[in-house]
């Protein structure tokens, strides 16, 4: 988010401070999510029965609504310290890309609100170091960043979220639950990110398949919920890495809880890339220092 500070390098910050702290290469969206082969607002998908088919079966589904508006939290603790990061924003699924606001907590190295522009494989944002002029993106390739950024750049991008379900490996049926109206059914279980990259493929699994060679526990735990036609509602997924190289001492350990909600399937959502003169390129003594 700003100076940006290697994620998974300092133990004096966490992952969003640091990495969305060091834009200078810091920050993906996936490809799974596909297209929409059913018209908006179509039945044709049901809930499987069988909750592995189901959770695995979740991405795909939400793709098919055509778009999907959000709020994200992303939480990271560490020995001492904790920070939370809010966002709101939208995916389309037809043209594969989704805009986040992410309002980010004192104490980060930048302040007020990231813009987060993502794409398969490809994330821009802005006001994200102080290097960086006042309107300007940085664009980043997903896989410059040690995890992908599927949490650096404080949210995980609702695309990838979802995506990641696509390498359950156990899903159990914990009960129904309604929101907003909506009976959901809710699930638990671990999946491997490393099986949900090779699922989806292409661009997007970049960012999956990051997260799988950072992250310190390879199974990684999760609850989702979905509705009765198998549309994903909300999805937590909790990442550890440790904060210092080849630390295994607690207190260098991170733990990062994230929460993607979705909801208005199908309505409209305005994203597009970023022109090219509101693009700012990056010189060499830019990049992010590991403070």
């Amino acid at each position: 988010m700003s100076r940006v500070k290697k994620p998974i390098k300092s133990r004096r910050s966490v992952p969003p401070v640091r990495a969305a702290a060091a834009v200078a290469v810091l920050a993906a969206a996936l490809a799974a999510c596909g297209g929409a082969t059913h018209p908006q607002g179509s039945s044709a998908d049901q809930l499987s029965a069988d909750p592995l088919t189901a959770v695995r079966s979740a991405a795909d589904i939400t793709g098919r609504t055509g778009s999907v508006h959000l709020t994200t939290e992303l939480v990271t603790e560490s020995a001492d310290k904790k920070a939370v990061f809010t966002g709101v924003g939208g995916y389309d699924y037809v043209k594969r890309i989704g805009r986040m606001e992410i309002t980010v907590p004192p104490g980060a190295a930048t302040t007020g609100t990231i813009v987060e522009v993502v794409l398969p494989g490809t994330v821009y944002l802005q006001n994200s170091g102080a290097k960086i002029p006042a309107g300007k993106f940085v664009k980043l390739d997903v896989r410059q960043l040690p995890d992908g950024n599927l949490v650096s750049s404080g949210a995980t991008d609702p695309a990838v979220a979802a995506g990641a379900l696509r390498g359950v490996q156990r899903a159990d049926l914990v009960g129904t639950e309604t929101v907003g109206g909506v009976e959901l059914q809710h699930y638990k279980g671990t999946l491997d990110l490393a099986k949900a990259a090779d699922a989806t493929g292409g661009r997007g699994a970049d960012s999956l398949r990051m997260g799988a060679q950072t992250f310190t526990v390879k199974e990684v735990p999760y609850e989702a919920w979905l509705d009765a036609q198998g549309r994903l509602h909300k999805v937590v997924e909790t990442f550890d890495f440790t904060g210092v190289a080849g630390s295994k001492a607690a207190k260098d350990q991170v733990k990062v809880v994230s929460t993607v909600s979705l909801g208005d399937f199908g309505k409209p959502v305005e994203a597009a890339e970023p022109a090219a003169g509101d693009i700012y390129a990056m010189q060499g003594s830019e990049s992010p220092s590991a403070k």
